[in-house]
């Protein structure tokens, strides 16, 4: 009984380190070993989506030590054929393992706020393109849009996360489709789903469904807020279904599809560490959306943050990161 006990116990250690890689690749960074797996991973990790920066100072110490919170960035960039694209999603991600809460901070993509580096007003998803076309590489992009967001917020991320959104419906397939709890009823009108009617409640999205889930403006009463919504309850669902012993069997095609749509500055070795010190977070998901008004200036349409609910935002970052347990 004792090595039949033992050989269980072990076999599931095997499947919870699995469970940590596979959260880390996603969008967490919280991640273990798994023997069989070790070498492929790394690989994809440190050689297909490692991407250091500029304008974040590297600090692998943080994560090895693991007693300060860490805030990362999430870009969901709509990035198609002929097109250098935008970040449609832009979500603050904060893990505090003194207290294992995890906080979700969405920014309204047409927010306008000062585009770091060109010292201009105009929406915050165009620092993406704007630093593209006046630095020619996606590394601009992304440091513009680090810059801007650590200046919008005042406050020094530790990392990012970006995903090409082209990507998302291989990504929710490769992890086997994806369950959420839907606000709200409609039926779909655009490009991905066209007649496809997303029901209220708890619907099980494959990933063409999810692409028009997320995509979905005119047709949500709060408009972008609404979608900031659903893009939050889909990082949780793949997060979620990450977490399911039903993913081990679909590592090549997660794997090949992270590669070849996602890039961060997460170290394979800093993915480790969060496993030690991070994995906990997950515990606890707290959710924020900073709103605004909408007007029109010179034709275009933006979300104007007022000053005290830009300072409300960054006081609960600042709350959120000093707060022990």
């Amino acid at each position: 009984m004792g090595k039949r006990t033992d050989y269980i116990k072990k076999k599931k250690h095997k499947r919870l380190r699995f469970f940590f890689i596979f959260i880390t690749i996603l969008f967490i960074g919280v991640g273990g070993y798994a023997y069989h797996l070790y070498n492929e991973i790394k690989r994809t990790v440190d050689v297909d989506i490692y991407k250091t920066v500029d304008s974040i100072e590297l600090n692998p110490k943080k994560a090895e030590e693991g007693k300060e919170t860490l805030h990362i960035l999430l870009m969901g960039v709509d990035e198609r054929i002929n097109d250098i694209g935008r970040t449609d999603t832009l979500i603050l991600l904060s893990l505090n393992p003194n207290t294992d809460r995890m906080q979700l901070m969405s920014i309204p993509r047409d927010t306008r706020t000062e585009i770091v580096g060109k010292g201009i007003q105009d929406k915050i998803n165009h620092a993406y393109p704007l630093g593209i076309a006046a630095g020619g590489t996606e590394k601009n992009g992304i440091n513009m849009t680090i810059a801007t967001v650590e200046n919008f917020l005042d406050i020094e991320l530790d990392y990012y996360i970006k995903m090409n959104m082209e990507g998302l419906p291989q990504l929710v397939d490769a992890v086997g489709g994806i369950t959420v709890k839907n606000p709200i009823s409609w039926v779909d009108s655009g490009y991905y789903k066209k007649g496809y009617h997303y029901k209220k409640g708890t619907i099980t999205l494959d990933g063409e469904q999810s692409i028009g889930y997320v995509r979905m403006r005119k047709q949500d009463p709060e408009g972008d807020v609404g979608r900031n919504k659903r893009q939050r309850l889909v990082i949780q669902g793949i997060i979620d279904k990450g977490a399911s012993l039903s993913s081990i069997n679909h590592i090549d095609e997660i794997l090949h599809t992270l590669g070849n749509n996602m890039s961060t500055n997460l170290s394979f070795r800093e993915m480790k560490d969060l496993f030690t010190n991070y994995r906990n977070t997950r515990k606890h998901v707290d959710s924020y959306q900073i709103s605004g008004r909408n007007e029109n200036i010179n034709g275009s349409w933006y979300v104007i943050v007022p000053e005290e609910e830009r300072q409300k935002a960054h006081e609960k970052l600042i709350t959120f990161h000093d707060h022990q347990s």
